[in-house]
């Protein structure tokens, strides 16, 4: 069964700006989610902000295997419950993309707990991209590094967490280096942040970062069921308990109550 991806773009400046549509007709989202379908183990299709409930309802996350997310002008607009809708289906196991200026998106901010600001620069730059973890998956196929001729500028500080893997770092024509490539995980869910990708430029039609982009889905996917109970707190009472217990000691909770959350 093909890995079930689903393309979220907030759709603002492929509506507003001659260039990003001259670049990308059909919109950013339909471009990456046709670099995904040349791999014919993954499905992708599109959602936007301006679709019901963002395009994401419930039915809709359940049947994702990954989120690939996309934002930059309209990070305030995507609603809190579609954000938190997100975050617990990437803590069952959901696989999730950030692209970007997504860096800044409700979801990824959330998840990372980090204020997730960098330094930058709109000055259609030469990006070098080195391979600096050549046996990860997600650099499968690529040389040691890879270019792009034009791009916007981000530099470190990138204040994320530290991540479990840096797959790349970028050189800037300016001087700049950013990790531009880092994994993570919440909960089930592996999480994938690639930088490039700003709107004014082809940067979803080169091949190296389509390449990067299904790497990035068959990692992130995780065929296990989705982890359901996750975010409970469960109480497990003495008599349930695997060994043999005697209770001892004082206790807050009566039989039977809630636990504090």
């Amino acid at each position: 069964m093909p890995i079930r991806t689903v393309v979220w773009g907030e759709n603002v400046h492929e509506q507003k700006d001659p260039i990003v549509q001259s670049i990308y007709p059909d919109g950013m989202h339909a471009a990456i989610a046709a670099a995904l379908n040349e791999n014919t183990e993954i499905n992708a299709t599109t959602a936007t902000l301006q679709g019901p409930e963002h395009g994401l309802t419930e039915k809709r996350l359940a049947e994702t295997d990954v989120l690939v997310w996309w934002g930059h002008a309209a990070h305030g607009k995507v609603e809190d419950a579609i954000v938190e809708r997100v975050q617990q289906r990437v803590w069952e196991g959901m696989g999730l993309i950030v692209l970007h200026s997504g860096h800044f998106s409700k979801i990824f901010k959330r998840l990372m707990g980090t204020p997730c600001s960098l330094k930058w620069r709109e000055a259609g730059e030469r990006e070098r991209l080195w391979v600096i973890n050549r046996n990860h998956p997600i650099a499968r196929g690529l040389g040691e590094h890879f270019e792009l001729p034009m791009e916007e500028m981000y530099g470190e500080a990138f204040t994320v967490p530290e991540p479990l893997e840096t797959v790349f770092i970028s050189w800037f024509e300016g001087g700049e280096v950013f990790r531009s490539g880092m994994t993570f995980q919440r909960g089930a869910g592996k999480i994938f942040y690639f930088r490039p990708g700003h709107e004014t430029y082809p940067t979803y039609h080169d091949k190296n970062v389509r390449q990067v982009l299904r790497n990035a889905v068959e990692w992130a996917y995780n065929p296990a069921p989705a982890w359901a109970s996750v975010a409970n707190a469960t109480n497990v009472p003495v008599d349930k308990a695997l060994e043999k217990l005697v209770e001892k000691g004082p206790k807050l909770h009566a039989h039977g109550e809630e636990g504090f959350k």
